[in-house]
């Protein structure tokens, strides 16, 4: 079944409206810079010679906080312009200038909306929710666009809705593996009603991004929750920058995401000899613990620490902490028909602007019984789910059959 891709907005994004641009107004309201040792980090690196793909709605790159960070792009939503920098769709058409500015805004001297990684460059591909191509290839070829392109990093602030995900996913999210690239995607919305964690969130190797409000908390709107977080950061009370030069606050992971996109931009900038399994080790093993001692599907490995990120003592690792997809696509995969070939022609969109759509399991088990794990999520899980609808199709046409038998045997 092919469904659509939501981007997370509505409920997920809550624009309040229209923020004063004065001198300090917009710059001290982004509460996360000092409070998770953004700036601390900056005395290392901001992030220069590394790119961040914002697979999104489109970039404006031309508002005032953006300038020089957009340096190449692309459309695949038949609606934009073909350097994904003309924003796309109705509702939520500003989403992906404020997912970018928050990754890797330049800001104005004190003023304006700072990213995390602000010498960091950016891929603004445009992607057409609501139009009436096909979904699951656009997001394929925008990510294989995006590593072909020089992507160090890919954001994906948006979600399939569904635990699983096509064939044609397999192939593009393994080529960005392969070729080293990190994929941070956001956990989604609780307050939009999810109920539960959607691809590309479930995938194996994706470092997947919850959130917190100010005080640090699992947020319960702004968030879902589910064992497929590995860390999480602020998804309350952000300030986005908007087409035209505008700015809004909004709340959401798909604000969260950006964040820690770009604070894995710092972390490669700072040591380019890792590759993207230690980097995103480095993300989630310097984690402030917060909630139940160890990882828990509230809050990941804990609340992100850019500086201990930056700086911190971490050894590599030969494997990826979030999962191996390759493995994954080895195992559940060796009963399917091969995998759909990336199409090269125009891609499809995700469908709509509602609400953020992620989630896992719940938060806890009342019963006290033991969540399962994320691999056992992801490995057992989604196939289980497909054996179980076999099953029951099967009990369905032996039932029919049986009925069919009894009412021909009764009228001899």
């Amino acid at each position: 079944m092919r469904l659509a891709l939501a981007v997370l907005v509505a409920a997920a994004l809550v624009l309040v409206g229209e923020v004063p641009a004065q001198a300090d107004s917009i710059r001290d309201r982004e509460y996360w810079l000092s409070g998770y040792g953004i700036r601390e980090a900056w005395k290392t690196t901001k992030g220069a010679g590394v790119t961040i793909a914002v697979i999104d709605t489109g970039v404006d790159g031309s508002h005032p906080d953006l300038k020089g960070a957009v340096v190449g792009g692309a459309d695949f939503s038949s609606q934009g312009s073909s350097n994904g920098q003309t924003p796309v769709g109705s509702d939520g058409s500003s989403h992906g200038t404020m997912v970018a500015a928050l990754a890797a805004g330049r800001g104005q001297g004190t003023s304006g909306v700072i990213g995390a990684a602000p010498a960091a460059s950016v891929l603004a591909i445009s992607i057409g929710f609501g139009t009436n191509n096909t979904s699951d290839d656009q997001i394929a070829k925008a990510v294989r666009w995006a590593v072909d392109n020089g992507a160090d990093v890919i954001n994906m602030s948006l979600t399939r809705n569904t635990l699983d995900w096509p064939t044609s996913w397999d192939d593009a999210f393994l080529y960005a593996m392969e070729k080293d690239v990190v994929v941070v995607a956001a956990a989604g919305n609780r307050g939009s009603g999810t109920t539960q964690v959607g691809a590309p969130a479930t995938m194996p190797g994706v470092l997947t991004v919850g959130g917190v409000d100010r005080n640090g908390a699992a947020s319960w709107d702004a968030s879902s929750q589910g064992i497929t977080i590995g860390v999480s950061a602020p998804s309350e009370q952000l300030v986005g920058a908007v087409p035209g030069g505008g700015y809004v606050l909004w709340d959401g992971t798909s604000g969260a995401t950006p964040i820690v996109a770009g604070v894995v931009a710092l972390v490669r900038a700072a040591h380019p000899e890792l590759d993207a399994a230690s980097v995103i080790n480095r993300i989630v093993k310097t984690a402030k613990d917060a909630g139940k001692k160890g990882a828990d599907p509230i809050y990941g490995f804990g609340l992100m620490d850019a500086s201990a990120a930056v700086s911190a003592k971490v050894p590599a690792v030969a494997a990826n902490p979030m999962g191996d997809l390759a493995e994954w696509i080895r195992i559940y995969r060796r009963a399917d028909a091969p995998a759909q070939p990336t199409a090269t022609g125009t891609p499809e969109p995700p469908s709509s602007t509602a609400p953020p759509v992620v989630e896992a399991s719940g938060p806890t088990d009342p019963s006290g019984e033991l969540l399962p794990t994320v691999a056992q999520l992801r490995d057992i899980g989604i196939p289980l789910a497909l054996f179980a609808a076999f099953g029951l199709g099967l009990i369905l046409v032996l039932g029919g059959l049986f009925r069919r038998l009894r009412g021909s045997r009764g009228k001899e």
